[in-house]
């Protein structure tokens, strides 16, 4: 597939264990897809973040995402009702969003796959396999003509 190189890619990582954030910042980094990544620790900032409020008040510090990378085991506020909260919201709604997640239930995957997910990923396959998931993942958003 042949990316495009101009347009910079907004993806924001909700994620709350450090090392995670890092494995898919190296996995993200190896894609060669040109990105800007934001990081929300937990699922009350990661509101904050698309409602631009608080201290993510700044829509230019803190612009849309093109791609969403959420985990499911957040603190404050569990990554499922984030998702819904987001699929509500007529101006978040579209925005495509990989669960990456160590839930292997099936309520849990239901759930998020109801809410329209572009994919469920669990971390277990993805720490194994990162490279090969990840990047055919953003592959298959980016053939949807998400950039």
């Amino acid at each position: 597939m042949v990316r495009n190189k101009k347009k910079e890619t907004k993806l924001l990582l909700i994620e709350d264990l450090e090392d995670h954030v890092r494995l898919i910042r190296h996995t993200l980094e190896r894609s060669g897809l040109k990105k800007k990544i934001w990081v929300c620790r937990d699922g009350e900032a990661a509101l904050d973040y698309l409602y631009n409020r608080g201290d993510y008040a700044s829509k230019e510090k803190y612009p849309k995402p093109d791609i969403i990378v959420l985990d499911l085991g957040l603190p404050k506020l569990d990554g499922l009702e984030v998702l819904k909260r987001i699929k509500s919201e007529e101006r978040l709604k579209d925005i495509p969003i990989v669960v990456l997640t160590a839930s292997e239930k099936s309520e849990d995957i239901t759930s998020a796959y109801k809410e329209d997910v572009e994919g469920y990923l669990l971390k277990s396959a993805f720490i194994v396999e990162k490279t090969g998931k990840m990047e055919g993942l953003l592959d298959a958003l980016l053939s949807f003509g998400y950039q």
